[in-house]
């Protein structure tokens, strides 16, 4: 009787654990909330987000705990109903829907990609091109030329742009016009457009609605907070399993290859001890995103479009807009900064309390070729100047109002100064000419 008793228990359990995860309705825009007091969040510390986020170009911002929103805000003009694009976000979703075609048997991500176009999708060598499976274009270690020579930029998917530049597994480089090549596998072999795929297998499964246009998919910010919820159940929407390979969501969100820690299939990676940036051969030592959960797998597009997913907090957290700080590529230093703010949402940390006016903290002259001066009405506590990949270059502590630094020892080029100011923190552009 024990034992029975027992197992009734554990079926119990189990089923009030699946109930605890939330899915909006495919159709009409009723979707379940949580009171955010309710997960100790503080309404002058939300009111402190937005500002953030108003100042730094967000149109649309959604956070969802359980499944069900928490915060969900708008700016300006743009509403729940406005469309925007997904930029390099997009990729991620390409990435779930390449492993749903696999599930298909409509392809098999360790075949050369010239199994499904034919030869000369590329300007390589026979040889080299052959060499190129689906799973390089997810991993981008295709070898192909991420800076294309001739008339061409890293998101042409021309043949003539994508050009060899060294065997597959060599490097990793962050070329969209490769990545491209993914949309044309999943279309010729499933016999249906992309935009058909992706509705067929996705949108109508989880009301995550939208159109690709030339590679971009665009969509309400809602659809990006399905999408993430669904990435979050691991490819399950409610009851039904629309990516069925967990070898393949595993491999999705964990890193794929040796070259960049940070970089699944499609999809950025936080937590890792390094990571590489589009356009640059250069590995940097550290997370990511400091400041965010080191579970964490994004969806990241130019001009800051996010889509954060957090498995140890059964967190999704949605921003697009325009870029906060007028850099176009896939990640910035917004990520880390929004993550302080997110973090900071409850009534007991401490850290950012209150909005001070970016108007109290000057810099001049800027652009500056040498030293910096920095002019506040209050007293700067601290210091720091960070490059557009979010590395700490230099940290002081001046405890004065008016503070001068040289920057002879940095190259010329656009940096972040932020100065925390009255548990405050102010950043802004500086250039180096």
């Amino acid at each position: 009787m024990r034992k029975i008793t027992f197992i009734l228990f554990l079926l119990l359990t189990a089923s009030s654990i699946v109930k605890s995860q939330y899915f909006p309705p495919i159709s009409g825009n009723n979707w379940d909330t949580i009171n955010p007091s309710t997960l100790g969040y503080c309404q002058s510390k939300i009111d402190t987000l937005y500002n953030f986020l108003e100042t730094r170009n967000t149109k649309g911002f959604i956070i969802l705990k359980d499944g069900k929103i928490v915060l969900e805000k708008y700016f300006g003009n743009f509403t729940k109903d406005s469309i925007r694009y997904w930029a390099s976000a997009g990729k991620s979703l390409t990435a779930i829907l390449t492993g749903i075609a696999q599930d298909k048997g409509f392809i098999n991500i360790d075949n050369p990609v010239s199994t499904y176009l034919g030869s000369g999708w590329t300007s390589a060598p026979a040889n080299k091109e052959s060499a190129i499976t689906v799973k390089h274009l997810l991993e981008m270690t295709s070898g192909l030329k991420d800076n294309p020579t001739g008339n061409c930029d890293n998101e042409d998917p021309d043949v003539l742009c994508l050009q060899y530049l060294t065997d597959t597994n060599t490097r990793w480089a962050y070329h969209t016009g490769a990545y491209k090549q993914l949309q044309n596998v999943i279309s010729s072999t499933s016999g249906l457009t992309y935009n058909a795929f992706t509705n067929t297998y996705l949108g109508s499964k989880t009301g995550m609605f939208g159109i690709w246009v030339d590679g971009i998919f665009y969509s309400k910010t809602r659809a990006m907070a399905r999408f993430g919820l669904l990435s979050l159940n691991k490819g399950i929407w409610q009851n039904d399993t629309l990516l069925k390979s967990t070898l393949f969501y595993n491999s999705m969100i964990n890193t794929s290859q040796s070259y960049n820690k940070a970089y699944g299939y499609l999809w950025w990676l936080n937590g890792k001890s390094s990571f590489q940036a589009p356009g640059i051969q250069f590995v940097f030592n550290g997370s990511l995103m400091p400041n965010a959960p080191s579970d964490m797998f994004s969806a990241l597009g130019k001009n800051d479009q996010k889509i954060y997913v957090v498995p140890s907090q059964n967190m999704v957290v949605v921003r697009n807009g325009e870029s906060a700080y007028g850099i176009a590529a896939a990640f910035s230093p917004f990520d880390n900064e929004l993550w302080g703010y997110i973090k900071n949402l409850s009534c007991s940390s401490t850290g950012i309390t209150t909005s001070l006016k970016d108007e109290y903290f000057n810099l001049y002259p800027n652009p500056t070729s040498n030293n910096i001066s920095i002019h506040s009405d209050y007293v700067i506590d601290e210091i720091l100047i960070e490059n557009n990949m979010g590395q700490t270059l230099l940290i002081d502590k001046p405890q004065e109002k008016n503070y001068t630094i040289n920057l002879d020892h940095l190259p010329k080029g656009l940096y972040f100064l932020k100065a925390r100011i009255k548990d405050n923190l102010i950043t802004k552009k500086l250039i180096k000419n």
